[in-house]
C-alpha cells in the first residue's frame, strides 16, 4: 500500500506538466540574462522534459532498421546535439512567451494531447500549439512532438531527413554530415 502512495501521488498530469514546462521556459525567457545563458537553461529544460531520444529515432521512420548498432549510437548522439541547437535557439527568440493550457485528450494508454494558446502579442498573432505527451510513465511524462498550428514538427523533421536519405541513396554518413554541419554553425 505505501508503494502504491507514493506512486499515486508522484503521477504528473499531462496538462499540469505541460503548464509546468511552460511556465519554467517562460521565466528563463524573461531573465535579463545573456542570449547564450538563455540557450543553456532552456537546453536543461528540454533534457529534462523531451523525449529526445524517441523523437530522434521516430524521425529515421524506417531507414532506422537498415542502420547497425554504430550508426545508431552515432545517430542519437548527433540528433541531441541537433535537437538542442534546434529548439533553444529558436525558443531564445522569444520574449516572455505566455501559454495557456486549455485541455487534454486521452489518446491512448501512453499518449495524451495537450492544448494550449500562445498568446497573441503586437508582433505576433495567437499561435495555436498541441503537446504529444508520451505517458507510459505517468511519473515521467515526456514531450514526443509539438503541433503548431495543425503542423506536426516530429513529422516536418522526418520529411526533412527522409528527403536528406532519399537523395544519397540512404547513405546515412550524409544525414550525419548535414546534423554535423548544422551543429557546428
Amino acid at each position: 500500500i505505501y508503494f502504491l502512495t507514493i506512486n499515486i501521488l508522484h503521477s504528473i498530469e499531462p496538462d499540469v506538466f505541460v503548464q509546468s514546462t511552460v511556465n519554467r521556459a517562460s521565466k528563463v525567457l524573461s531573465e535579463d540574462i545573456s542570449k547564450n545563458d538563455k540557450i543553456n537553461n532552456l537546453k536543461k529544460i528540454a533534457i529534462d522534459t523531451v523525449d529526445i531520444k524517441g523523437i530522434g529515432f521516430y524521425t529515421l521512420g524506417s531507414a532506422r532498421k537498415n542502420m547497425n548498432d554504430d550508426q545508431k549510437k552515432v545517430y542519437a548522439e548527433l540528433f541531441r546535439e541537433y535537437f538542442l541547437k534546434s529548439f533553444s535557439s529558436r525558443l531564445a527568440e522569444y520574449t516572455n512567451p505566455e501559454i495557456d493550457v486549455f485541455d487534454k485528450e486521452v489518446l491512448s494508454e501512453n499518449y495524451t494531447m495537450v492544448n494550449s494558446l500562445l498568446k497573441a502579442t503586437d508582433e505576433r498573432p495567437e499561435v495555436k500549439i498541441d503537446w504529444r505527451i508520451y505517458t507510459k510513465n505517468p511519473n515521467k511524462p515526456l514531450i514526443r512532438d509539438l503541433i503548431i498550428e495543425g503542423l506536426s514538427l516530429a513529422r516536418t523533421q522526418k520529411e526533412e531527413f527522409s528527403s536528406i536519405l532519399n537523395s544519397n541513396d540512404g547513405d546515412f554518413d550524409a544525414l550525419f554530415k548535414t546534423l554535423k554541419e548544422f551543429i557546428k554553425n
